[in-house]
């Protein structure tokens, strides 16, 4: 059943993440076009290399299958990036899609390395399927950190992510430390295995946890809108 969207709710759960980020300094901003992404993260200093799933030059996106999140401070300098996409798993599942390699890149006989390969150990990854949104580049300034900006940017991405696509699954690949940290906001599910990844020419080498919630949690959670209460 397709699932109706409460443009009012999603206004209301945007507004108080948007004011949350105002009042630590921080204008947000929306974007559509990856090639403006990536010259925005290469010319952002301590921001590592955007992985190629969000780089047009190994997986390009259509309009309206992915968004990205800037928030500049009051001297219009870069303090938050974070990037979305959707990715269309109606005729697979994710953990087939990040084994297949085509979650990094849009043809991976042309680009992959002959050595680059991901397993995919999480038992649910095999049950994520249909519409997904995947999550991921999330880069907070340290000036900005320890200051409620990761939940922030948690909010804002699951409303847009929620406006654009209703998907059936939202999710993300995060390190484990960054789980035990207490730092990762907004999933209802996680499990280990989700990528463990080498990908030789972007010298990455990743064993990440699988963090998901579905489309019906991801509704409630904007339904709920008027009972959100922010703090650090």
């Amino acid at each position: 059943m397709e699932t109706v969207v409460d443009p009012l709710s999603i206004s209301r759960f945007l507004q108080k993440y948007d004011a949350a980020a105002a009042q630590n300094g921080v204008k947000i901003s929306i974007g559509f076009d990856f090639d403006e992404y990536i010259s925005i993260t290469q010319a952002t200093p301590t921001k590592g290399r955007t992985y190629p799933n969000f780089r047009p030059d190994r997986s390009p996106i259509k309009l309206g299958e992915g968004f990205w999140i800037v928030g500049v401070d009051r001297n219009s300098n870069v303090a938050l990036l974070e990037a979305a996409r959707l990715y269309d798993l109606s005729r697979s599942n994710l953990a087939e899609h990040l084994q297949s390699l085509k979650a990094f890149f849009a043809d991976p006989a042309v680009h992959a390395h002959p050595q680059d390969r991901c397993r995919c150990t999480a038992p649910s990854a095999k049950k994520i399927t249909g519409k997904v949104a995947y999550l991921g580049d999330r880069w907070i300034r340290k000036d900005f950190r320890g200051m409620g900006m990761s939940k922030v940017m948690a909010g804002l991405a699951r409303g847009v992510s929620f406006a654009m696509w209703a998907p059936d699954f939202l999710c993300a690949l995060v390190a484990r430390q960054l789980l035990e940290k207490g730092v990762v906001y907004g999933y209802s599910h996680h499990e280990p295995g989700g990528s463990i990844l080498q990908l030789i020419g972007e010298d990455i080498v990743d064993d990440d946890c699988l963090v998901w919630q579905t489309g019906e949690e991801l509704k409630s959670l904007v339904d709920r809108a008027s009972e959100l209460t922010l703090t650090p």
